[in-house]
């Protein structure tokens, strides 16, 4: 008997039954990625937006030991690690920011609490491997 008149089923109705399932926990898989990404960007983002950061990374760039320290100019190396919270109108950070510059890299550590637009800085620091850490602490009002 010849089997060759006989037609052939496609690929969808042979291989259905393992491809929808499959397929559907790919799907979910893949939007768990992006959401999770799009939320890790979205708060990397708002810190680096944020004043005190702005402020730290201006106020490492402008002080004489440091920049011995490190060269000009120094900028932000690689992920931003910390804390944004806001309760009740009252604002805190906490940032690890790791910095470079052409002579070296260190962490820049800062903590401050605010009020509006205002800013009171606990910890404004800069560490350096084999360094003693150079503080940069403002009691001033931003």
């Amino acid at each position: 008997m010849n089997n060759e008149l006989v037609p052939q089923p496609s690929w969808w109705k042979r291989n259905w039954k393992w491809a929808v399932p499959v397929g559907g926990c790919l799907s979910i898989l893949i939007i768990g990625v992006i959401a999770i990404g799009s939320i890790f960007y979205g708060v990397a983002n708002a810190i680096e937006d944020s004043q005190p950061y702005e402020y730290a990374l201006e106020k490492i760039n402008t002080d004489e030991n440091l920049i011995n320290a490190l060269g000009s100019p120094i900028e932000k190396e690689g992920m931003v690690n910390g804390s944004w919270n806001y309760t009740n109108g009252q604002k805190a950070v906490n940032m690890k920011i790791p910095i470079s510059g052409p002579k070296g890299k260190g962490t820049l550590f800062v903590e401050a609490t605010g009020e509006g637009d205002d800013w009171t800085y606990q910890v404004i620091r800069v560490e350096i491997k084999d360094q003693e850490p150079i503080d940069l602490k403002n009691d001033v009002l931003e």
